[in-house]
């Protein structure tokens, strides 16, 4: 579920109770500034947000949906991400992408490289961001970010790792990095795109010597319909392989989350 970043004395309670238990996690948004509606609204900064909510909750799985790697130098990432992981007792997911808002970089000055870049970016990430939480020492010279000798503790809670989600559509680079490297995929579209995405992502894990099952399958699900629409868009994305479904915050607010607890229950 992903919700409003406010703080968490405002959600964190019903996140972790929310629609009778139904809720798996709370994903919270990495941005500066809200990317639907009208005028400047309010947007708190995302891993503080969820370092709160993690203070908040004891049951729910946390995570950004995505972080941008151009926000935050990777080695300050690690350790916010570390941090996090002992302040919620191992339920963090780390999701990251190449960010894609050049309004707001420009805004706020945060550089906001070319694609190439930025997915060169995503490569160095997914090489640094397990040997961080995993081991000592480390080297790495990387196309966008290198490190020498660097060394994070503690490690997180959750072992081996920190599981690592990659927000990512691009064939030629990132999907490959996905079925080497993520313990997730998250991407936005309808069942039938993303369902061949999905095929393609079995093809690459296969080419890795990886067994595509290894590899949880992420979408989006809309709580704008009745139960019956509800129930038939689940079905659809459960027979395409997709494991885990994130549900943006509906009009109708927490009453029609409630509304469909029993049904999100089920499935």
């Amino acid at each position: 579920m992903t919700i409003t970043p406010v703080p968490a004395g405002g959600c964190g309670g019903w996140v972790d109770g929310g629609g009778g238990g139904s809720v798996g996690g709370g994903a919270v948004g990495d941005h500066f500034e809200p990317m639907y509606g009208e005028g400047p609204g309010e947007c708190f900064e995302g891993m503080t947000t969820l370092a709160a909510l993690a203070m908040a909750t004891t049951r729910v799985r946390l995570g950004l949906l995505v972080t941008g790697l151009t926000y935050r130098p990777l080695g300050l990432l690690a350790t916010q991400a570390i941090t996090i992981d002992h302040a919620s007792n191992g339920r963090l997911e780390l999701a990251i992408g190449t960010a894609w808002h050049d309004k707001e970089h420009r805004a706020l000055g945060f550089e906001f490289p070319p694609t190439g870049a930025r997915v060169d970016l995503l490569e160095d990430a997914l090489n640094i961001l397990p040997r961080l939480f995993t081991e000592d020492d480390v080297t790495y010279a990387g196309k966008r970010v290198s490190i020498e000798h660097a060394t994070v503790n503690p490690k997180p809670v959750q072992q081996p790792s920190i599981p690592i989600w990659v927000g990512a559509s691009g064939k030629k680079r990132s999907l490959p990095m996905v079925a080497r490297h993520a313990d997730a995929w998250h991407s936005f579209g309808d069942v039938e795109w993303l369902a061949k995405q999905s095929a393609y992502l079995d093809e690459l894990c296969e080419e890795a010597g990886r067994d595509p099952a290894t590899l949880l399958r992420s979408a989006s699900l809309s709580l704008e319909g009745d139960v019956d629409d509800l129930r038939r868009e689940i079905d659809a994305w459960a027979a395409a392989g997709f494991g885990y479904l994130i549900a943006g915050w509906p009009s109708g607010g927490r009453e029609k989350i409630e509304a469909f607890a029993p049904l999100l229950a089920t499935r």
